[in-house]
């Protein structure tokens, strides 16, 4: 079985294909250009959920069996935020992102600086069918960086029960505990049963 993921991020597609090939070994995740989209998605929802759909939409609306993701960061303090702009956060990019960040948690003590990342997964079908997971995964953001991998917040996102940062655990740990994982464990299952 097929589907295509709305996105053009190597490092998402070959996490979606990793974690779903454990639960689905049939299942290959295209990507946008693998089916020769090149035009441009807009994320106008209003929560993680309503982009996913937004994004999902697109593949199906061509014929093919849509997933669409939209996750973000949510700390406590700041009321939600940066929550579904996330990724565009500070207009900087990742470094720029987690600067923003820091400094709008500056002077904060460690025990009110907690967060979760959500990560929302919608698939549609051609025929117009829908099936939604959601996970989270929570931590507290660290005043300063730690760890080289992983990518976007992960390297001041701490997870308590592993005692390390998103960017200090491998990639194997991370699609254990993620938020995405969470969520893809969640959608395997329903997608499961359909097949």
């Amino acid at each position: 079985m097929e589907f295509v993921l709305a996105s053009n991020n190597k490092k998402k597609i070959k996490e979606l294909n990793e974690i779903l090939s454990k639960k689905l070994p049939d299942v290959k995740v295209l990507s946008l250009a693998d089916i020769g989209f090149d035009g441009e998605i807009v994320e106008d929802g209003k929560t993680f959920a309503e982009n996913a759909k937004i994004k999902a939409s697109v593949p199906a609306s061509l014929g093919y069996i849509g997933i669409g993701d939209d996750s973000g960061l949510c700390v406590d303090h700041l009321g939600g935020e940066p929550g579904i702009y996330s990724a565009r956060y500070s207009g900087l990019g990742d470094e720029g992102n987690i600067e923003k960040l820091l400094k709008s948690l500056d002077g904060v003590p460690f025990d009110e600086r907690t967060a979760h990342f959500v990560c929302s997964i919608c698939c549609v079908f051609p025929d117009g069918k829908v099936i939604t997971a959601e996970g989270k995964a929570h931590g507290i953001i660290l005043e300063e960086r730690h760890g080289e991998g992983g990518f976007g917040y992960d390297p001041v996102f701490y997870f308590p029960s592993l005692g390390k940062t998103f960017s200090e655990i491998s990639q194997e740990e991370k699609n254990k505990i993620s938020h995405r994982a969470n969520a893809l464990e969640l959608f395997a299952e329903k997608i499961g049963e359909l097949c």
